[in-house]
């Protein structure tokens, strides 16, 4: 459905709440592992299953990867933060409350920019607040059928909430930033991000208002999108249902709301709950999270190069164009194995060459990770550089990394070996040239006699003769020789 489907007088407001589980082997106040995949309600004790007289104690590993990534996305962490209950009733929550953050976050004010504006300046969508929380469990109603189930294996998994404010005026730009704040979070090592498991998951608020105006609308909460496609679609459906409401003279009621993929529809759930709902209070069994500015700086100092100083670096020191660095940052793991091509290689642009096509098809059609690939940087930058000195043609190099996946070794013995160096010696190409000239007089004759555009098939020849080896640079200079 394209955003030209609602009326161009209605202005889209979106926020995002990214729900991001944390790299933890354990949950955020107990011991049990965070581990996927478990057998249903496996990795429980009393703490998390939320039992009288359990206790919850913070797990400190999940506080440093939350300042890790509040200091990623540029946020401001504060000193003192404060742990509240959100009492709410729902099948997965044992405790009858989540313990999260409210009016004292551990983070605010960050930014991801999304792209660049017509103007040329970034196009920034802001952070409000990153807070830590709990995770809850999850309600499974595909596997009996006439019946749903609770899995408790997720309920304490440490999670960051992260609240864009409401910046975003597109599904486009919705899904942009859904990407870039992944990327971020995946280059900063502190969530695996993996959407189909459920570690990264979106809730878009939606509302409309007339183009001019100030006032936010009544704003629809979509939950649990796991895919970018989904923010998409389900952005681009409820954007057309809110206006033809509004259209209408009708009045958006505020309610949560879930997109049902398989139908590609947006249908309500529940009304939504305001702040006041929840009665937060701060959690008694837990005191304040205080954060020495010491360990703050240690936890900047700890962050890797992130996606946005990348690309303006690959710009810088490789000359690479925008849509080639795009690519190349958009893993950690990619980034740096094309950098260690680049340096082996001393050519970034083959690099980026080879690394975006022969390298990924290659690992895309094996389903092996990259780290994994036969080919190493150093032996992949050996072949790139026979093939920029022209010892190798370009069909000749696809050969030997071929070879160079299903055996170790030297490239330039392997090359020799297989007979796929190019020859460049003068008497061997002009016995080769001779040969084809004797077996095609015809062809020959018009040539010598001013029919230039047989040069490209007389190289051919010669370069079927050669079985490939001649230079077909050399090639062509000794037969413009022989035209006179």
């Amino acid at each position: 459905m394209s955003r030209t489907s609602a009326p161009l007088d209605w202005e889209l407001v979106i926020g995002l709440e990214v729900h991001c589980q944390l790299r933890t082997r354990s949950k955020i106040f107990c011991g049990c592992s965070c581990a996927f995949g478990a057998a249903p309600n496996a990795n429980t004790c009393p703490v998390c299953l939320g039992l009288p007289g359990a206790l919850p104690v913070l797990n400190a590993h999940a506080v440093t990867l939350a300042t890790r990534a509040s200091l990623a996305l540029g946020c401001t962490v504060h000193d003192t933060s404060v742990f509240a209950r959100k009492n709410y009733f729902y099948p997965d929550l044992p405790k009858g409350y989540q313990i999260s953050q409210f009016d004292r976050p551990l983070a605010t004010n960050g930014a991801v920019v999304v792209g660049i504006n017509p103007d040329g300046g970034p196009r920034v969508i802001r952070v409000h607040r990153v807070h830590m929380e709990e995770d809850a469990g999850k309600s499974v109603h595909d596997r009996f059928a006439d019946a749903s189930a609770i899995d408790l294996n997720r309920a304490g998994t440490p999670l960051v909430e992260i609240v864009s404010e409401p910046d975003i005026r597109s599904a486009a730009d919705a899904v942009s930033y859904a990407r870039r704040l992944k990327q971020i979070l995946e280059y900063a090592e502190v969530s695996d991000a993996n959407m189909e498991e459920g570690s990264l998951r979106v809730d878009v608020n939606i509302s409309v208002r007339r183009f001019g105006d100030d006032t936010l609308g009544t704003k629809t909460e979509i939950k649990n999108l796991n895919s970018f496609s989904a923010i998409e679609r389900a952005v681009e459906i409820e954007l057309t249902r809110q206006c033809e409401v509004l259209e209408s003279g009708g009045r958006i009621e505020q309610q949560t709301m879930l997109y049902d993929d398989k139908r590609n529809q947006v249908r309500p759930a529940r009304s939504k709950e305001g702040s006041h709902d929840y009665r937060y209070f701060p959690d008694p069994d837990l005191p304040p999270l205080r954060l020495s500015a010491t360990f703050i700086a240690e936890q900047q100092a700890a962050l890797p190069e992130l996606p946005p100083a990348r690309r303006q670096r690959f710009a810088t020191q490789y000359q690479l164009s925008d849509v080639d660095i795009e690519q190349l940052v958009a893993t950690r793991e990619l980034a740096e194995t094309f950098e260690a091509v680049a340096s082996a290689s001393g050519d970034a642009k083959r690099a980026a060459n080879w690394m975006l096509g022969t390298v990924l098809a290659s690992v895309n059609a094996s389903g092996t990770a990259l780290s994994a690939h036969p080919v190493s940087p150093e032996r992949l930058g050996a072949l790139i550089r026979l093939e920029a000195a022209g010892d190798l043609s370009n069909t000749a190099a696809r050969q030997l990394f071929g070879m160079l996946e299903q055996h170790d070794g030297d490239p330039l013995e392997m090359a020799r070996e297989a007979g796929l160096l190019q020859v460049r010696d003068d008497d061997a190409l002009v016995r080769w040239i001779d040969e084809v000239f004797a077996e095609n007089p015809a062809e020959v004759a018009r040539f010598v006699t001013g029919e230039r555009k047989l040069q490209g098939v007389l190289v051919g020849l010669v370069m079927k003769k050669s079985k490939g080896a001649a230079d077909p640079k050399k090639v062509n200079q000794l037969l413009g020789a022989r035209a006179g």
